[in-house]
């Protein structure tokens, strides 16, 4: 060993990485480079898991031996290609190596992520497999401290990105393979989250290089599927300084290019901020990266970046839609794969990280910084955080926020720790700190009362890490609002979430000083909401008090003071604060740090604590009345509250009686002993029962000697003098007369465990009164005796910790004070008392379970042998009671001890020679199958297949503290008694199965006994001990979890970690073990009963058996072939019991695992499967279905080879002769295994093609489908036989059949092709490396400048020599060579021997009458309309056969085919015969595809004339979808030239306006629309179609103009292009450009002229049209097309070729449509198309046009609806530049949209002011303020100097009549400027709805409206009614607040106006 460790260090130097490697050092004696590769880890633990054990552990030596031997095993077994289960058994031995915390060293890590990386890609290998070896990649790679990329290690991206382009870029991998399953995307992606790290930055070029030539709009995957590549692949770390081209600015104008081609698209503003934010990320601590108040970005990148997040919040603005175009994200396609879970990792996530990781220091004196912009952002959506104002936004905001205090406080902490190495000048401070706090204070407070619980749980997280960073900022705020909600003042949801704020700030106001002397009055004030009438309240207040006790000592600190008298101090202090809070409101400051002098605080903080005692008695008060008023729980784990505050109380009284004072415990103790002595409440029986525990836990001796007396006492007087459970009870309630006895038995058996030794002064008491009561009880309260017992034997023997307390004994030794309150104990600096089992305790429990024992054989023994006094009559349930009883308690004994059973005397194996048990390492032979149980039906021949190994797998054991000696009488004794009661269940199984099949409850006891014999050794497993510890473990850590932080945890939580480590040592050895003759019986037992006819009894078998099996080696291959047997009896007689049983044992649990891969049981399982599945019964039905899948899977291929870098796994171990030797013969073990598998797959292929012929079409379906994935192979592809099947199976009468048959049939021909495109190589065939005859490589001229123009010229006519099909070469950037296909290949595909024999077979069925069935089959009525389709697979079939009529391999002449082909089409009158013709056409021109051109030719001559007919005259709304598809089967992807006579006719369609077949025109444009759509950029004559329809706007028909519409914008999408000469020349032209690229979508000289004529054209047609003309006229059927064709284009990426236009040429037009009220289509649509313009993206100059345009339309133009519309985008655009506004722009909105209030329509009024209070409700508060002032100023002036007119004394002798005169003009003109005044300060007032209290300026402003405006008549005195009501209704909530934000004078103004009318 000595020698493999020196060889195994010394060969490390080959395997450094690369770069940066600390290579040049010299190497010490060992052969390390100074130790730096025995550095295990980056930082040091911080929990030393090893020291706190209570025995000795394992040394560094013994643990890395065993590390050596398990990378010697894995590297044996990936030589000798034994993936599973050899290299998957090796990788789970040493994810549990990692799991016990072991550490290894930096070399050994860099090797396994190398070897894990290299075997997930693997070409060859399994998916599923290769999946678990990502798995293992990610564990290992999990930290990102572990290794340091680059100077650790580097990983090639190169085989991810072979894997990912597979998935995403079929078109690149030559073609479609049916037959090779492909990786999950799911497991790449996320392998892309752990290795990008690892990328070297270098490799940016070569990336970019790979991926960026891939991306175009034309076909807009490829842009979706590229920057989904460049996210995932990129890598963001830091280049090293000396490669300037390296860094992020160098690249990132392309990046900002690439976002800006797909606009609108809410994937690509995700995509590029997540790329982004991590780029940040990583070039935070880079030096040389430069940095300023944006980051590492310039400050354009930094506006767009906060542009995108508005839209990405997707915030409702105005009346617009989302700023996205749910169009573009459609056509993500494929790329979609790439995108990462939104659940996973959100947006927010990435937002925050971005904005975190750029602030600086920098920030602080800059307006528009990173954080100025964050604190323009929270402004601005800052309404939509309030409670009233939820919708989809809600959840979104609130993990915004919460992202970013988590990432600040991350990066505080990382920072502060040194983790994080930030140069010192961009390192947060304490400036920066308090501005981010203050900046999302508002918000979060908000949030924490928001109507939706996951926002809440967010704000509620934010709120704590905030208070964390700036206690004094957010403190003062939360008690303002706590203190009356939990004083009962207002509703009960702020109560609720007061609550639950206090809880998660308890920690952070124990520690802060002044503060934390409210501790102690909140808790008081929370005491009521324990309350039996409201369990919700009941559980937050005891979660809020636990985190409190988790805090504070509860030690009363006046004692011994004179100064202090009592609480009195504390009370009038508290009085005082909460006074000050109530009368400064929300603002309130508290700053203690300054206020308060520290002695004074301390006399206040211990005068405080004078009042524990009071607490903590009214405290149990409130406890005892909530557990006699609790409602029965329904059932149990129901998740019901009542259950939730049941498991809550222990959590809470364990911190809480462990601070406790000695005195105050004392007094605890007497008030729960009395309770509990007097009282019996049986629905509280658990809750009482855990707060016993908990007492009894912290101060064991004191408890007992108190509580086991009385206990003791009380049970004897139950059962004496009440007779208690005399009798036996039926159902499952306990009978009243036997609840005391219950109530008692359950608090004696908390009492007794996990308390240590301290039971043992009365073990005589405790074994007698068990004796007792086993003798003396029956019925219900017996299953408590025996879990009494179980629990007292569970204390005797476990090891496990006995320390609850806050402190260290030393603390608790010089006693408690004020500076203990919150004190934190260091992880690496406590002292842990531990419970470990003396001699004593040892041996009374054993004597315990001695006697239970052997009093439940002697019972047992007597109720089987009759000799019992109750007998088995079968008429009572005496006898059943009491075998089950006997039972359940075996199953509590024998887990109540399973810490004392060793896992090697529990399996006596046969064969006594493995005895090696000196070493920690047991040698044992892993199935030592050699008994007399072996299934007899396995033949020698399938030796092979055996898995069991002739060497021995190595087990490794660790230090558990394992409590007896092996050889000693006790040790003996236990096993003996073990071994006895497994005797025992045997004997009770075969009377049960016997004598009493039929009881049910009794099987039931049994099989949980069975299953606890089993699976009990070593570790309670059934149970779940670990499981239960540790989610306990985690939900209490939970809310002391700091990012960035590590392990601050109180005492008592650290504890519990050193517990969970000892279990899970435990758990770790409790392997599985070698199975006894003993442990065969009873498993066949199992095997047996999981057939049984009785639901129930079968049900608790399967379960038992399902566990048993996990944990005896070699029991799979003992219970498949009974079971196998049962299914095939059972089949055979019908017995549907049985079916069930065994199909469910065999396929629905771990044994189908073992069955697929062992074939000495798969055909008898897939035989037996394909019979079940032809019974009759339903039930049966649903199992085969479900189960249908999975045996499909039994036949596939298994791994022949796998192709792996020898290099990579030769690092892991040194390799030596007698290790080569074993590869050797492990080598040939496995080759023989696959060989016979495979000849057994053959043979059982051929048996079921034979029975798949000749049975029921429902046999045969199941029967088929296995029988593909079992039939073909890369090598032989097909057995004659199952061809014949399948040729003459396409042609079966039955549908369902058919379709299944052809589906494999073409698979087949794809095999076939594919391998010989492979070159009948099956490595080929994994490294994709495929020969295509017609493809070759050309050299791109793209130095030539005219190149590109050439390039696309070619495809305007037929001649070519290469057809070019990929869409994306050159749109975006050429490479230097292209992949293209030559029009006459030199040579046709070349078949070997095995290909022709199947294709001749083939051809051999493909007759004129074969032909015939199937087309006769293509035009049957389909049986569902869904199935109505063109049907894409009967093409591509078609296909196929007719390539094997060229290649002669069929029976059949073309002549005859065409005969039949026009049979299909017959007349054309139905649709049916439609779609299969051009099924059949598109399989005939698709089969053409590699011929010679005249045959090309030829099949064009035959199909052209029936196309071109059915395009001009067959096409009705029935059939056209079918042509459509079959014109994308032929274009799409492909060289338009290819089916040029297609093109050539479909581009020669003009418009026939003579014709009225308005259906007609339209489907022949749409024909077209298609083809261009699919030719892209590639169709290059679009010239005169669209003159003739630009000439034609005006069509008088709607479907035509709709067509036509399309097609333009179809046309024009397509015709853009970059075509850059290459990647250096894209990048340096963005660079060059500006920081945010150039900016795409320019329009052409030519579109623009063209576009200027259209609406030139329309203004003349309108000017032509008679105002309020009914009929269409031409302007409005041509402003119809064009408007159709505006909304195509500005849903679509390319929208911003249009901006340009929208200022001069669109929107007045599209308002003048909007008036045309005669046509609502137009209106509507020109409404439409104007609802995008502010949406869309502009540049600086073109909004600032736009904006000019809105402003002169809003003040000037003539028509009111105008000016009303424009209000609209006057608000959208507003907010959606609020990042890119200049401030002029700003100012020249707010002053129009002002104007507009003095409009003369007052719908424009209303408009207005809605508008500006929406628009100053977003703006920043720095431009805001001012501007708020000048308005109000401005509004209130203009109410004062326009007065209205006294008026006049009413004369009496006057006309009545002449009263109601028509209004004077001036009189209209003051009404308008006094509305105008009234609305301005309402836009003003309801900008600011939720401010709570409201702005100081707000009150004299509602004074103001309420005294000069209130009584005016009409709209004024109404607009003021309602704005006043307004105000008081949105503020319901806060209205006690804001109340006081009003002098006593204006509340009496505001009286009858406000609230008296409206609220009275």
């Amino acid at each position: 060993m000595e020698e493999l460790l020196a060889a195994l260090e010394g060969k490390q130097g080959a395997n450094m990485s690369r770069a940066t490697s600390p290579g040049g050092e010299p190497r010490d004696e060992d052969g390390q480079a100074n130790g730096v590769s025995h550095l295990s880890r980056g930082r040091p633990r911080t929990y030393p898991y090893f020291k706190y054990l209570p025995y000795d552990v394992e040394t560094e030596a013994e643990r890395q031996n065993n590390l050596k031997e398990i990378l010697k095993h894995l590297y044996i077994s990936i030589e000798a290609t034994d993936y599973s289960p050899g290299v998957i058994h090796w990788t789970r031995e040493l994810k549990s190596w990692l799991g016990l915390k072991f550490d290894l060293t930096r070399t050994q890590r860099v090797n396994l992520v190398r070897l894990y990386y290299e075997l997930a890609l693997a070409p060859g290998i399994d998916v599923a497999v290769a999946e678990r070896f990502a798995n293992m990649f990610m564990i290992l790679t999990k930290r990102k401290h572990y290794l340091r990329p680059g100077k650790d290690i580097y990983l090639d991206w190169r085989p991810l990105s072979r894997e990912l382009k597979v998935l995403v870029l079929p078109a690149e991998s030559g073609m479609m393979q049916a037959t090779n399953v492909k990786r999950s995307f799911r497991t790449l992606t996320k392998l892309c989250n752990f290795a990008q790290l690892y990328f070297d930055p270098k490799q940016v070029p070569a990336m970019l290089e790979e991926f960026l030539p891939f991306f175009s709009t034309s076909f807009a995957e490829g842009a979706f599927v590229v920057t989904g590549l460049l996210n995932l692949l990129l890598p963001t770390s830091p280049a090293p300084e000396a490669d300037k081209e390296l860094l992020p600015q160098s690249y990132l104008p392309t990046m900002f290019h690439l976002w800006s081609l797909v606009n609108r698209s809410k994937v690509f503003d995700t995509t590029f901020l997540d790329l982004f934010s991590r780029l940040a990320r990583d070039s935070l601590p880079a030096k040389h990266v430069e940095f300023t108040e944006h980051g590492i970005f310039t400050l354009d990148q930094s506006n767009l970046m906060f542009t995108s997040i508005l839209r990405l919040l997707e915030i409702p603005v105005g009346q617009s839609h989302s700023a996205y175009s749910s169009v573009v994200d459609t056509n993500a396609g494929l790329g979609v794969l790439l995108e990462r879970d939104p659940k996973r990792h959100p947006i927010s996530h990435h937002i925050a990280r971005w904005i975190v990781m750029s602030i600086s220091p920098a920030c602080l004196d800059r307006p528009n910084s990173i954080l100025g912009n964050l604190e323009a952002l929270i402004e601005g959506v800052e309404t939509f955080f309030h409670p009233s104002n939820s919708g989809g936004w809600t959840k979104t905001l609130s993990q915004l926020v919460y992202y970013l205090a988590d990432f600040f406080v991350m990066r505080w902490n990382r920072e502060r720790s040194g983790e994080m190495d930030v140069p010192s000048e961009r390192q947060l401070d304490e400036e920066l700190k308090k501005r981010f706090v203050l900046c999302l204070r508002d918000v979060v407070f908000m949030g924490i009362f928001s109507k939706s619980s996951s926002a809440v749980n967010f704000s509620l997280s934010t709120l704590q890490n905030l208070a964390y960073l700036e206690p004094s900022l957010i403190l003062p705020g939360a008690l303002q609002r706590i203190y009356p909600s939990i004083q009962g003042l207002v509703e009960v949801h702020r109560t609720t979430s007061s609550l639950r704020s206090l809880q998660i700030l308890s920690r952070i106001m124990v520690t802060t000083k002044g503060f934390r002397c409210h501790v102690t009055s909140l808790l008081g004030l929370t005491l009521p909401g324990i309350d039996a009438n409201d369990l919700e309240k009941t559980l937050l207040t005891l979660s809020y008090l636990q985190s409190v006790c988790y805090n504070i000592p509860f030690y009363d600190l006046t004692e011994g003071r004179d100064d202090i008298s009592g609480s009195m101090l504390a009370l009038e202090w508290i009085q005082s604060e909460v006074g000050r809070m109530e009368e400064e409101g929300a603002n309130v400051k508290l700053d203690y740090s300054e206020g308060l002098s520290d002695e004074d605080e301390e006399l206040i903080l211990r005068s405080s604590t004078a009042s524990l005692a009071e607490f903590l008695s009214s405290f149990l008060g409130r406890v005892f009345t909530l557990l006699e008023n609790l409602p029965d729980a329904s059932r149990i784990r129901s998740g019901s509250p009542e259950e939730n505050v049941v498991n809550t109380l222990p959590a809470t009284f364990t911190p809480l009686l462990a601070s406790l004072s000695p005195e105050l415990y004392d007094l605890a103790l007497n008030k729960i002993s009395d309770f509990m002595g007097n009282h019996v409440i049986h629905q509280a029986r658990d809750a009482m029962a855990f707060i016993c525990n908990t007492l009894c836990k912290v101060s064991p001796t004191k408890a007992l000697k108190r509580l086991i007396p009385m206990l003791i006492a009380s049970i004897r007087t139950e059962i004496d003098d009440n007779g208690a459970a005399s009798t036996r009870n039926t159902g499952h309630d306990v009978l009243p007369r036997d609840r005391g006895l219950v109530w008692n038995i359950s608090m004696l058996s908390m009492c007794v465990v996990h308390v240590g030794d301290a039971v043992l002064p009365y073990k005589q008491e405790l074994f007698d009164i068990a004796v007792y009561m086993q003798v003396k009880c029956k019925g219900i309260p017996t299953i408590h005796v025996s879990n009494y017992i179980h629990h007292l034997l569970l204390n005797l023997t476990g090891t496990y910790t006995i320390d609850y307390s806050l402190y260290e004994s030393d603390v608790l030794s010089r006693g408690i004070g004020p500076a203990d309150w919150g004190r934190i104990t260091h992880p690496q600096e406590i002292d842990i008392k531990w419970h470990v089992p003396n001699q004593e305790e040892i041996e009374f429990a054993i004597k315990l379970y001695e006697h239970q024992s052997e009093a439940a054989l002697e019972s047992l023994t007597s109720l089987t042998n009759g000799t019992s006094n109750i007998k088995r009559d079968g008429t009572g349930k005496e006898w059943s009671d009491e075998l089950s009883r006997n039972l359940v308690l075996f199953r509590l004994l024998l887990s109540g001890v399973s810490v004392l059973f060793d896992p090697k005397p529990s399996s006596k194996p046969i064969d006594k020679s493995h005895a090696d048990t000196n070493g920690d390492v047991v040698m044992v032979d892993i199935n030592g199958e050699t008994n007399g149980h072996e299934p007899e039906r396995i033949p020698d021949a399938d030796a092979d297949l055996d898995d069991r190994e002739d060497e021995e797998k190595p087990v490794f054991h660790y230090p558990e503290g394992y409590l007896l000696k092996e050889g000693d009488q006790l040790h003996e004794k236990v096993h003996s008694l073990r071994e006895r009661t497994g005797q025992m269940l045997h004997e009770v199984h075969n009377f049960l199965v016997e004598k009493q099949e039929d009881d049910v409850t009794c099987f039931q006891a049994l099989y949980m006994a069975y299953k606890s014999w089993f699976i009990d050794v070593g570790i309670e497993r059934s149970a779940h001990v670990l499981d239960r510890v540790t989610r306990l473990l985690a939900a209490d850590i939970q809310p002391y979890k700091v990012s960035g932080l590590r392990k601050e945890y109180p005492r008592p939580i650290l504890l519990r970690r050193a517990n969970v480590y000892h279990l899970q040592r435990l758990r770790h050895n409790a392997s599985p073990r070698i199975k006894s003759e003993l442990d065969e019986l009873l498993l066949l037992d199992l095997a047996q009963s999981s057939v049984s006819l009785y639901t129930e009894v079968r049900r608790n078998a399967q379960s038992a058996g399902e566990s048993a099996i996990k944990v005896i080696k070699g029991a799979r291959t003992l219970v498949i072939p009974p079971l196998l047997k049962a299914l095939e009896e059972g089949v055979r007689s019908n017995d549907f019991a049985r079916i069930k049983g065994a199909l469910y044992s065999l396929l629905f649990g771990s044994l189908v695992k073992t069955i697929s891969k062992d074939w000495r049981f798969t055909p008898v399982m897939i035989k037996a499967f394909i019979a079940a599945s032809a019974v009759d019964k339903a039930s049966v039905q649903k199992l085969c279905s479900g189960a249908t899948f999975q045996v499909m899977e039994f036949g596939r291929n298994a791994e022949r080879m796998v192709i792996l870098n020898e290099d990579i796994i030769k690092a892991i171990t040194p390799t030596n002769e007698e290790m080569k030797a074993k590869i050797i013969s492990k080598q040939d073990k496995v080759k023989k295994k696959r060989v016979t598998t495979e000849t057994k797959k053959a043979a059982l292929s051929e048996e079921l093609v034979d029975m798949a012929r000749n049975s029921h079409w429902k046999q045969a379906s199941r029967t088929a489908a296995i029988v593909v994935t079992l039939g073909m192979r890369f090598d032989g592809l097909a057995s004659e036989n199952l061809v014949n099947l399948l040729t003459l199976g396409a042609i079966d009468s039955h549908p369902g059949l058919r379709g299944l048959y052809a589906g494999a049939l073409s698979a087949l021909f794809s095999l076939v092709s594919t391998r010989a495109l492979c070159q009948h190589k099956y490595e080929n065939f994994l490294l994709d490396k495929q020969f295509i005859p017609a493809k070759i490589e050309v050299d791109t001229r793209r130095e030539d400048p005219d190149w590109t123009a050439e390039h696309l010229a070619g495809f305007a006519h037929a001649q070519t020599d290469i057809y070019i099909d990929h869409d994306y070469l050159g749109w975006l950037v050429w490479s230097n060579k292209m992949p293209a296909y030559k029009v006459r290949p030199e040579g046709a595909l070349e078949y070997d021997e095995v290909e022709k024999r199947v294709l001749s077979q083939i051809g051999a069925h493909v007759t004129k009458s074969w032909f015939a069935t199937y087309f006769s089959y293509l035009k049957q009525e389909p049986r569902d309309s869904s199935a109505d389709r063109f049907h894409m697979s009967n093409a591509v079939m078609l296909a196929s056969t007719f390539e094997l009529v060229y290649d002669g391999f069929a029976a059949v002449s073309w002549d005859e085919i065409m005969e039949e082909i026009k049979e299909v089409y017959g007349d054309g009158t139905d649709k049916h015969q439609h779609r299969a013709t051009a099924e059949i056409l598109a399989g005939l021109i698709c089969s053409t595809t590699d011929r010679t051109p005249e045959e090309r030719d030829e099949a064009w001559r035959f199909c052209s004339p029936v196309i071109f007919k059915i395009f001009s005259d067959g096409l009705t709304p029935e059939n056209s979808g079918y042509w459509s598809s079959f014109l994308h089967l032929l274009l799409q992807g492909r060289d338009p030239r290819r089916a040029w006579p297609l093109v050539e006719w479909l581009s020669s369609i003009r418009l026939d306006m003579s014709s009225n077949a308005a259906f007609k025109e339209s489907s022949k444009i749409l024909l077209l629309q298609q083809c261009v759509t699919d030719a892209g950029w590639h169709f290059q004559l679009e010239k005169p179609i669209l003159e003739d329809f630009l000439a034609h706007l005006d069509h008088p028909y709607k479907g035509v103009r709709e067509a036509m519409a399309s097609t333009i914008a179809i046309i024009n999408r397509t015709r853009y292009h970059e075509s850059y000469m290459d990647i250096e020349s894209l990048v340096e032209g963005q660079k060059q450009a500006s920081s945010i690229g150039t900016r795409p979508y320019t329009p052409t000289g030519e579109f623009s002229n063209t576009l200027l004529g259209i609406f030139n054209q329309l203004e003349q047609w309108r000017q032509e049209r008679t105002p309020g003309q009914q009929s269409p006229s031409s302007y409005t059927s041509g402003s119809k097309t064009v408007l159709l064709w505006l909304d195509i284009t500005l849903s679509s990426y390319e929208c911003t070729q249009l901006t340009p236009f929208f200022p001069g040429v669109f929107i007045q037009s599209l308002l003048h449509m909007m008036d045309i009220k005669e046509d609502q289509e137009l209106q509507t649509l020109a409404y439409l198309v104007f609802r995008h313009i502010p949406n869309i993206p502009h540049s600086n100059e073109e909004a600032a046009e736009l904006i000019d345009v809105l402003v002169r339309i809003g003040k000037a133009s003539p028509s009111w609806h105008q000016r009303l519309r424009v209000l609209v985008a006057i608000q959208i655009i507003y907010f959606r530049r609020l990042f890119l506004m200049f401030p002029e722009q700003r100012i020249a909105l707010f002053d129009c949209t002002a104007a507009m209030l003095s409009d003369t329509q007052i719908e424009v009024r209303l408009g207005a002011s809605a508008t500006l209070s929406g628009m100053i409700r977003c703006s920043p508060i720095t431009f805001r303020d001012g501007f708020v002032k000048d308005l109000s100023k401005k509004f209130t002036n203009m109410l004062l100097k326009n007065p209205l007119p006294k008026k006049p004394k009413a004369n009496p002798l006057s006309n009545p009549t002449s009263r109601t005169s028509t209004p004077t003009p001036e009189q209209n003109k003051l009404v308008l400027t006094r509305h105008a005044a009234v609305l301005g300060l309402g836009a003003l007032i309801q900008a600011f709805p939720y401010v709570s209290p409201p702005p100081a300026w707000v009150p004299g402003i509602l004074q103001t409206l309420a005294n000069k405006a209130n009584n005016d008549p009409g709209v004024v005195g109404k607009a003021v009614k309602t704005i006043l009501a307004d105000f008081k209704k949105t503020r319901q909530d806060t209205w006690h607040v804001d109340l006081k934000a009003f002098t006593p004078e204006q509340i009496e103004d505001l009286e009858g106006v406000l609230w008296k009318s409206y609220f009275a």
